[in-house]
């Protein structure tokens, strides 16, 4: 059962992830509005920000590029979870889910290049991990995981994924809340594909 969704973005509430006192702010309006929630899922990120894609050789490193990517990748969601993880309930199950990526795995990295987006992801998987382990000393019943959607038809997946099989924003979604239904506590902090496989960290 479903009780009240309430979205948030940058477009329509003007929430920046990447600024603290935005998401202070948004997670303020939420608790006021709701009191507890029982999914937070975080769909933010980007592989190309400000017109710079991803890089295909180190000598391509730029670190004003890397650290956007940290900030939007790494950070925003980080604090995400700073600011909404005191809204989950302490008494039944909850969940914290965040879009990460495959490529942000270290286990599973065989191609190289992109090294500022998969370095941004992996801190992500990082702090997802970390986050889970805390959140479960006051909130025994959350799960707290990272997600890779596969390759969903995007402006992204245009310019980077033309080989790959791509699915549509909506089934990548009800495929993601599928294995967000499936989850247990047991499963806090870690990795799972949008297929509910286990992904590497």
């Amino acid at each position: 059962m479903c009780g009240e969704a309430v979205g948030l973005s940058r477009r329509d509430d003007g929430m920046d992830v990447t600024e603290e006192g935005s998401v202070r702010a948004a997670a303020l309006g939420v608790a006021e509005r709701l009191g507890s929630v029982d999914l937070v899922f975080d769909a933010t990120g980007a592989l190309e920000i400000d017109g710079h894609g991803p890089e295909k050789t180190i000598r391509a490193i730029d670190p004003a590029v890397m650290a956007r990517q940290f900030a939007l990748n790494a950070i925003g969601p980080a604090l995400l979870i700073k600011h909404f993880a005191p809204l989950l309930p302490r008494d039944r199950r909850c969940v914290f889910a965040t879009l990460s990526a495959r490529v942000g795995s270290i286990g599973d990295n065989r191609l190289g290049g992109w090294m500022s987006y998969r370095s941004a992801k992996a801190a992500l998987n990082q702090i997802v991990r970390t986050a889970a382990i805390e959140i479960s000393r006051t909130c025994p019943e959350s799960v707290v995981v990272s997600l890779h959607p596969g390759t969903v038809e995007t402006s992204l997946t245009a310019l980077h994924g033309r080989h790959a099989h791509k699915v549509s924003p909506a089934q990548a979604a009800s495929a993601l809340l599928s294995v967000i239904d499936g989850l247990s506590p047991a499963q806090t902090g870690q990795f799972f594909a949008y297929d509910g496989a286990e992904i590497a960290w």
